[in-house]
């Protein structure tokens, strides 16, 4: 008990400032370490006999302990409290799951005598389906004298993560990059903030992933420069797309990667002639593109700035894709922004906008720049020497990436979703320049389209489709009493129906219903008047067949389940489904078989 006190407080006490300084609980990198610090307290808890969740208690002790030397911890108060609750809350159902399994594979393992160990095959199975840490499946196990095989559980995730690189190729990828190291090029100069054209030479040149002397005419090639003014996709940056030009031929490159690093590679078609080896070239970049890339990469910036500034100084930037049509930027944050949260944020940005801010980068030693504020990643890696752009009045990051030189060139910033995409991280999609003009006309166009159906103006769109709204709304619930009038009668027509089935009642019928609610409550009719029986229902809605099976308690003591009746019922039809023994439901595929499945119900209450 001794030893669980003092993990619940030290490991407690880590979470609060884990959080506090902008962590949140993740699979990887330091939300992974936060994640299973705070289980690992959750689970000495237990052994303390806290049943319920105690570490959001643990947590406002430390923060009035320390918070008058750590202000920090105060200021972020409310966002540690919500995340502790939240992933306390989410390991104790993984637990619950987890746990049962865990002592069925013990159970297992223990009946063939010494040794006594799960298997590493077990414990990746706890972990990649349950979300069960081996580190936690190993602290358990050890509590009941069995050892965790953890060379094994390595081996698997080993094997997943070959799985996973393996499907994540591209057609003659591995070949390529073989062919690329191959070359023994260190290499590529990138020019490509200065300027979008330059005269280069081809130090390296493969076709079909294999190193060639000339590319012809027709073929798919990647091309190695010895300068280039060409982005490489890095950094969540797409590539830049654009032309080389050479003395007898041409290349249309569609994206310039990096897959070694320092290795700019421009992959196309040779549209024209031949390319070849060692060929004096003119690499231009498509400006117009390099141009809405560079639109969404700024206001990216501007972007996490103006969420810091409205939900928090814990945002921060979890990745991110800046291509010519779009931005995506994933951030830390536990809850889903209200509507006019999201509003001011897109506010401040097209302030920013307005303002045409100065964007500026220098090149300077890494601890120089974060020691001027600058904003890095975190799990990003950087050189000695960064690249820092700096907003006017916004603020300064790392960023290598192609960048405006003033905010008014963006010229508009629409964000266009946002969405959760997994525990304490969210997603912004948004647009800029070309692309929410084409946004702002689209809806704007659907706006008028709506107000010329409704005969209003676009200003009073929003109050005549509310009350469309409420009108349809009326008419559902008239169309529901109606169907409940209607029901009645239909079930005074269906009691004459009722067969004796080894002294069983049994009814099976199809029927016209809007859907389940409208089934229960003929079915409940139906047993009302029966007193002791068995009923089916079925009938045809959206498109497929649905089936109700009730049993009245009685036949319950006779062994007669309304979930089995229906699961056979159903699988006549090409679907399934099952429940309680007095009530189930279930759904089908055929409905041209719907009647020959309701002619099984009798032999299956007929006694054998």
């Amino acid at each position: 008990a001794d030893r669980a006190f003092r993990v619940v407080v030290e490991h407690g006490r880590a979470v609060v400032f884990l959080i506090a300084d902008g962590v949140v609980p993740g699979n990887e990198g330091r939300g992974y370490v936060l994640r299973r610090v705070l289980r690992r307290a959750a689970l000495f808890g237990r052994k303390l006999g806290l049943q319920q969740a105690f570490l959001g208690k643990v947590a406002e002790v430390v923060i009035g302990q320390m918070g008058h030397v750590y202000p920090e911890l105060e200021v972020q108060r409310d966002f540690v409290l919500r995340v502790i609750e939240s992933e306390e809350r989410s390991f104790h159902e993984t637990l619950s799951t987890g746990l049962g399994i865990l002592e069925e594979m013990v159970g297992q393992a223990g009946r063939g005598g010494p040794p006594r160990v799960v298997s590493g095959q077990e414990a990746f199975r706890l972990y990649d389906t349950f979300g069960f840490p081996p580190e936690l499946t190993r602290e358990i196990a050890s509590e009941r004298g069995f050892e965790v095989d953890l060379d094994g559980f390595e081996a698997e995730m080993e094997a997943q993560r070959a799985r996973a690189r393996a499907a994540g190729k591209f057609h003659g990828e591995s070949e390529s990059l073989e062919a690329l190291r191959g070359l023994g090029i260190e290499g590529t100069e990138f020019v490509g903030y200065e300027k979008l054209k330059h005269r280069s030479a081809v130090v390296g040149l493969l076709v079909g992933g294999r190193p060639a002397e000339t590319a012809r005419e027709g073929q798919e090639a990647e091309v190695v420069l010895r300068e280039t003014p060409f982005y490489g996709e890095m950094g969540g940056q797409v590539g830049d797309s654009g032309l080389i030009r050479g003395p007898r031929g041409e290349l249309s490159v569609a994206e310039a990667t990096r897959p070694l690093p320092g290795l700019i590679v421009h992959r196309g078609r040779v549209t024209r002639g031949e390319l070849a080896l060692n060929d004096e070239v003119e690499a231009e970049v498509d400006p117009a593109r390099r141009r809405d890339i560079a639109r969404n990469h700024t206001a990216t910036h501007l972007l996490q700035a103006a969420l810091r500034r409205v939900l928090g100084s814990q945002v921060s930037q979890r990745g991110s894709v800046v291509a010519p049509e779009r931005l995506r930027f994933d951030y830390s944050h536990l809850t889903a922004p209200d509507p006019q949260e999201l509003a001011r944020v897109q506010r401040l940005v097209n302030e920013s906008v307005r303002q045409d801010l100065p964007v500026t980068a220098e090149e300077l030693p890494y601890k120089e720049a974060v020691g001027r504020g600058a904003i890095a990643i975190f799990g990003e890696k950087y050189g000695e020497t960064v690249r820092m752009l700096d907003v006017q009045g916004v603020g300064a990051e790392l960023c290598g990436g192609t960048h405006l030189e003033r905010t008014g060139e963006i010229g508009l910033f629409l964000i266009s979703g946002e969405s959760s995409i997994g525990t304490g991280l969210r997603r912004i999609e948004a647009l800029t320049g070309r692309g929410a003009e084409d946004l702002m006309e689209r809806r704007l166009g659907a706006v008028e389209a709506i107000s010329r159906e409704l005969r209003g103006t676009p200003d009073e769109v929003e109050e005549k489709v509310a009350a469309l709204a409420r009108e349809l709304e009326q008419e559902r619930k008239r169309a529901q009493a109606l169907e409940r009038e209607l029901s009645k009668s239909v079930v005074e027509s269906l009691l004459g129906q009722a067969e004796s089935v080894g002294g069983v009642k049994v009814l099976s019928a199809r029927v016209s219903a809007s859907g389940m609610e409208v089934l229960k409550e003929m079915g409940d009719q139906l047993k009302e008047h029966l007193g002791s029986a068995v009923v089916v229902l079925g009938a045809v809605y959206q498109g497929r067949p649905n089936f109700l099976a009730m049993v009245t308690p009685d036949l319950v003591g006779r062994g007669i389940h309304a979930g089995d009746i229906v699961k056979r019922v159903a699988q006549a039809t090409g679907g399934g489904g099952g429940g309680r023994a007095e009530m189930a439901q279930a759904g089908g595929k055929d409905q041209a078989k719907l009647d020959e499945a309701l002619r099984l119900v009798g032999d299956m209450v007929r006694p054998n």
